[in-house]
């Protein structure tokens, strides 16, 4: 796969990657007392909210050129890139949307989790 290729693939793991780590701090321990999961070791996952801001940016940093990357015209892709297969940008395009809902489900988790608590 040339470099070329790899740009949303990149971004968009990167992108999952943030989201994640960003949401570990708050889903984390509600996802795992969920699951039955309990102790005084669940207090450490909020470890990571100093840094919820540092990865929150990164992932609206990689999704903006991941968008820029998934949504351009196909008539600037060469013809024997992946980005002028048709089934290649919709799978690009569903992939990017739902690394959208959890880059928006860890901005607005904090904000929600009084009403799960």
């Amino acid at each position: 796969m040339s470099e070329k290729q790899q740009g949303p693939d990149a971004a968009l793991a990167v992108g999952g990657v943030a989201a994640l780590l960003a949401s570990t701090c708050c889903l984390g321990p509600l996802v795992l007392v969920t699951l039955g999961a309990s102790g005084a070791w669940i207090g450490n996952l909020t470890r990571l909210e100093p840094y919820r801001p540092i990865f929150l940016s990164a992932a609206f940093v990689a999704m903006f050129f991941a968008g820029r990357w998934i949504y351009r015209p196909a008539q600037e892709c060469a013809p024997g890139d992946a980005c002028a297969v048709p089934q290649v940008r919709t799978a690009h395009k569903v992939l990017f949307w739902i690394v959208a809902v959890l880059v928006l489900v860890a901005l607005a988790f904090p904000y929600l989790m009084p009403f799960f608590y």
